[in-house]
């Protein structure tokens, strides 16, 4: 079933879905797509990474009636018993919830596990309890660490190069031993390098796309890691809820499986930035800066592109934003942010 069939069905058929993270980036995007079909959401964030305003702006995009639907638990998915609680009823489960950044998890590799295997497990031992349909996570790109080849292909991974892609890792040993041993239907998607309106600028953590725009806008300075030919795969945050809501209602051949969420493209720093550059220019926003290069990021890869053969095939997925169109739509949501506050 293509996603626009599959949004037909959902508004005709609604189910109740909960959203780890969901005041968060990618989150709040899955939040607003869901409650724009009808759906009734549960939202579970303890906002150490989410942010208030992002649950609002959801509101003041729907219909009052459509965000009636949602209810939001300020918990942790450390917490059991929060994850219990918020599973209560559910139909799809939609685990965002993580401690993000490879930076992050070398600096603190001991909260980025707590966060992103405990938690993790904890909501996966409460869905399959509570009877939970599927159950779809936020895996990562990382997890192809060391492996050489491009573009990267599901079935080949190499060795984790940080904390962060060791635990998103274990996520997908877990998720198949919870498929394995209990017929539970869990389906990972690895993003890379997703990138959309609510992407928190701010912060020692911050993306490269939010960090970038918000010195361009406010003419500070843009670094980039390297010589600037790193490149990556950029897919814009309408393609990964697409992937969400596709996997969720996957056949359930399609269980204990993993699928890349991209474009299948790459995009290297350098042409990034003047892709960023050059759409703010069109708004008569910016000027002509100069990035300055440093040295190049621990735990980071040289390249990385997607094969989304899989997902294609599998999940009926078409990408409906490429980076270009991707970003001069973020880029509308960046300059009305940074001007409210």
């Amino acid at each position: 079933m293509d996603y626009n069939n599959l949004k037909q069905h959902l508004s005709a058929n609604p189910q109740k879905w909960l959203i780890t993270g969901v005041a968060g980036f990618i989150g709040s995007n899955l939040l607003e797509e869901l409650l724009n079909l009808g759906q009734i959401v549960v939202g579970l964030d303890n906002f150490s990474t989410g942010h208030q305003h992002n649950l609002q702006e959801v509101e003041s995009s729907v219909s009052s009636d459509n965000w009636k639907r949602f209810s939001f638990i300020k918990g942790d998915i450390c917490r059991y018993s929060d994850c219990q609680n918020a599973v209560d009823g559910v139909s799809y489960v939609l685990h965002q919830a993580a401690l993000g950044s490879v930076p992050r998890s070398i600096e603190h590799p001991i909260n980025t596990n707590a966060s992103n295997i405990t938690g993790f497990l904890n909501m996966l031992e409460a869905s399959r309890l509570g009877k939970v349909k599927s159950f779809v996570y936020a895996a990562s790109s990382s997890t192809y660490g060391d492996h050489p080849s491009l573009p990267k292909i599901e079935k080949n991974i190499g060795n984790p190069l940080s904390p962060y892609a060791a635990t998103k890792l274990v996520n997908e040993i877990y998720a198949g031993v919870y498929a394995r041993t209990y017929g539970f239907k869990t389906i990972g998607l690895r993003y890379f390098n997703v990138f959309g309106a609510r992407q928190d600028p701010n912060g020692a953590y911050a993306a490269v796309v939010p960090k970038w725009t918000q010195a361009l806008i406010e003419n500070k300075e843009v670094r980039i890691n390297g010589d600037g030919l790193t490149s990556r795969d950029f897919c814009y945050v309408a393609n990964a809820v697409q992937m969400n809501l596709l996997a969720a209602n996957a056949e359930n051949e399609h269980q204990d499986n993993v699928f890349n969420v991209a474009v299948g493209d790459r995009t290297s720093l350098n042409e990034l930035f003047s892709l960023i550059k050059n759409a703010l220019l069109r708004h008569n926003i910016g000027n002509e800066t100069v990035p300055i290069y440093q040295d190049f990021r621990a735990g980071d890869v040289k390249h990385s592109q997607a094969d989304i053969t899989k997902a294609r095939s599998l999940l009926d997925y078409k990408p409906s934003h490429d980076i270009s169109q991707g970003i001069d739509d973020t880029m509308e949501w960046y300059m009305n942010f940074l001007k409210s506050n």
